[in-house]
């Protein structure tokens, strides 16, 4: 909101959702960098900021092998906190198979691919579903 005052044009603070938004979105460049710069296979983004009080957006991404899945986690945890963005919560590091790394407004899902499949992220939350993406790659 802008109002004038003598001549001179006052502006309003930005807002908290606006704040936040930019934050998420900021937050979801910097893990999609990452994930590209690990190697990920088949990344999606979800907004989920009109189905969920979760938070932002929802990324769900593979790795070939449990150590893959862990160096992918292990990066982006690295590089989150390096932007500005830690402390992160991780669940999942020590087994490979599905690592969650919960960053506030963005949570993000890292599989192997048969772990991806049989819990099918993305059918839940409205995206393309895993197997159907396949089929058209």
């Amino acid at each position: 909101m802008n109002r004038s005052v003598g001549g001179a044009t006052l502006r309003a603070p930005p807002s908290a959702s606006l704040l936040a938004a930019s934050a998420s979105g900021e937050a979801l460049k910097t893990v999609l960098a990452s994930l590209e710069d690990a190697n990920a296979e088949d990344t999606v983004t979800i907004d989920i900021q009109n189905k969920s009080a979760l938070g932002d957006y929802m990324v769900v991404a593979s790795g070939r092998s449990h150590r893959h899945v862990g160096a992918i986690a292990g990066r982006l945890v690295t590089d989150l906190k390096a932007a500005g963005f830690g402390p992160v919560r991780v669940e999942g590091l020590r087994h490979g198979d599905w690592v969650l790394i919960d960053a506030g407004d963005l949570i993000v899902h890292i599989f192997r691919p048969e772990v991806r499949e049989f819990y099918n992220l993305e059918k839940m939350w409205s995206a393309d579903s895993y197997s159907e993406r396949r089929a058209l790659a």
